[in-house]
């Protein structure tokens, strides 16, 4: 006959079980991290997943972290702010956003970009808002005031094409280059691409 077992080798039993579940499900990449760090990085990206955000980044930033050298508790830190910054993107550019819209949402919201920003690009844009995000964030990392970059791209982002995007943060960036200051130059480029796309007199 064979032995039954007691609740307390029943309950050890589902604890392993458990356990071993998220083990088994965990990006192997995480093996880099320590053993300390990636348990807690492993779960910031389960709950990520869960919730419907784009997990990649977050295994990218604390394989960043890693190789930079950087102890666990930033990598931790910067993963989870990263979450979060994914999360407030969808919040603001809605459900169907792309995952590579919420990663440059996200960069766009870390660069000084408010929500509303976004808010407004999603509704006067159809197509995907990848680029425009992307060239917002850069134009601040070039150093053109967040306001003033947020209100160029705004400005563009309707009528322009992704490749026109691209092209006026060139612009801007080489005006920049030359003297130009970073917030007159933008506007000085927006207002040109202004004109340029509304029609002349019959």
């Amino acid at each position: 006959m064979t032995p039954r077992l007691g609740l307390p080798a029943l309950a050890v039993g589902l604890v392993a079980t458990l356990l071993a579940r998220p083990a088994a499900a965990q990006d192997p990449r995480l093996e880099r991290l320590d053993a300390g760090t990636r348990p807690l990085v492993a779960a910031l990206v389960d709950s990520a997943r869960t919730a419907g955000l784009p997990a990649e980044p977050l295994v990218q930033r604390a394989l960043e972290g890693t190789i930079k050298g950087a102890p666990g508790d930033r990598i931790v830190a910067a993963v989870r702010r990263l979450a979060a910054d994914l999360g407030r993107a969808r919040d603001a550019l809605g459900p169907a956003a792309s995952p590579p819209e919420l990663e440059a949402g996200a960069a766009a919201l870390r660069a000084g970009a408010s929500p509303a920003v976004l808010v407004q690009l999603r509704r006067s844009r159809p197509q995907r808002l990848t680029v425009p995000l992307a060239v917002l964030t850069d134009l601040v990392a070039s150093g053109v005031p967040v306001d003033s970059a947020a209100a160029a791209v705004l400005a563009l982002a309707a009528t322009s094409r992704d490749a026109d995007l691209v092209e006026f943060r060139r612009a801007v960036e080489r005006d920049i280059g030359l003297g130009a200051p970073p917030a007159a130059a933008a506007s000085v480029r927006v207002n040109g691409a202004a004109s340029q796309a509304r029609p002349g007199p019959p």
